[in-house]
């Protein structure tokens, strides 16, 4: 061969290797099946407490509280000291949680002191896969993954507007309160297609008055008969559900929750019977949200709206781009059809959307790590 077709041949054999090595699967075993995750991503840098951070250490917690199935420092796992965030956990949202955890670390006046539990769903048989893709762009993170049964509410859902909201693992936030270890009290719990841009542990600290189980950003102004179906409203039985409560819209996707409160009340059970009245009478239209607003509207403690600035990824059908709300910015949350990660894929971003790209871990094909 030429010594110049060669040479070319050897360039376009190096960018071969290049490329495959940047987007090679991460794998991982599950009961004899190799599963993989397309996409690889970049290993985030280190953030520290502040000098002022309370320190976590064993004599925080009972001898019966450790768990060595955590990734990360597992003193805190059980200390009130420390700010819990849930999230749910999936291979086709990995992306944006993987932002999310970034955006929460950076902005965190004690990133060492949070602890993450993650759910992920057991019929996926992913949940290894994701405990390495965490661990190897966030070796430090301190977090537990726990499995969450499909079959808990793949019996309850009814088919909503838009088929991502009939996922079982978006009724997951449902069932926190008996998937995280009873020493914890108190969680904030995020959606994965969110960034914030201040101090979560300011979140976490809300309020909850003498008898709330959560708070949120309440949108009073927006039109609430919406949300149920005719059926609902025409009813008697079920419209006096809001009887002596002022309901108001709230976004699950950001929410501080008392899981003690839950605990004590078994909430769970409240929801899931809404959910079987859903299967026999067709009350509501939207997922997993309308069954917290039958048992929780108007009982809820109030959050700043800078805290979800929600509705980012348009609506629920064409997911158009949309403009903030006025005021500070806390959170920014690409709830709707439209996610940030797949418009900028697709070359065609909302302007928002460069507000998510710097916190975007993804591993490009050509990126050469220095």
């Amino acid at each position: 061969m030429p010594k110049p077709a060669l040479k070319l041949a050897f360039l376009f054999l190096l960018l071969a290797c290049l490329f495959s090595f940047n987007i090679a699967d991460t794998a991982t075993i599950v009961n004899g099946t190799t599963t993989t995750l397309s996409r690889q991503f970049k290993e985030a840098p280190q953030f520290y407490n502040s000098p002022d951070c309370p320190s976590i250490t064993n004599d925080d917690l009972d001898e019966d509280e450790d768990d060595s199935s955590s990734s990360g420092n597992v003193n805190i796992v059980c200390s009130d000291r420390a700010v819990h965030v849930a999230m749910t956990l999936d291979t086709h949202y990995i992306r944006g949680s993987m932002a999310a955890i970034l955006s929460v670390l950076q902005h965190s006046s004690c990133p060492e002191n949070i602890f993450f539990h993650f759910v992920a769903s057991a019929s996926a048989n992913t949940s290894s896969l994701l405990r390495v893709t965490l661990f190897n762009s966030f070796p430090y993170l301190k977090f537990k993954v726990y499995i969450f049964d499909d079959s808990h509410v793949s019996g309850l859902i009814s088919t909503s507007i838009r088929s991502a909201l009939d996922c079982p693992l978006n009724y997951a936030r449902s069932y926190l309160a008996r998937l995280l270890p009873s020493c914890v009290r108190k969680v904030v719990y995020l959606d994965s297609d969110l960034i914030l841009v201040d101090d979560i542990a300011k979140l976490a600290a809300t309020p909850l008055g003498a008898s709330s189980v959560l708070a949120a950003p309440e949108y009073c102004n927006a039109n609430f008969t919406f949300y149920f179906t005719p059926t609902f409203w025409s009813n008697p039985s079920l419209s006096l559900t809001f009887a002596n409560r002022k309901p108001c819209y709230f976004n699950t996707g950001v929410m501080v929750i008392d899981l003690d409160r839950w605990r004590d009340e078994d909430y769970t059970t409240r929801i899931e019977e809404w959910m079987e009245l859903q299967k026999r009478m067709r009350i509501y239209e939207l997922g997993s949200l309308p069954p917290f607003l039958l048992v929780f509207a108007g009982n809820i403690a109030s959050v700043d709206h800078k805290w979800n600035q929600h509705g980012l990824g348009g609506d629920n059908f064409r997911g158009l781009c949309r403009d903030l709300h006025p005021g500070p910015v806390s959170l920014l949350h690409w709830s709707g059809k439209g996610k940030p990660w797949a418009r900028l894929d697709a070359n065609r971003p909302c302007p928002l959307d460069a507000l998510w790209a710097p916190y975007d871990l993804l591993q490009t094909p050509f990126t050469l790590d220095s």
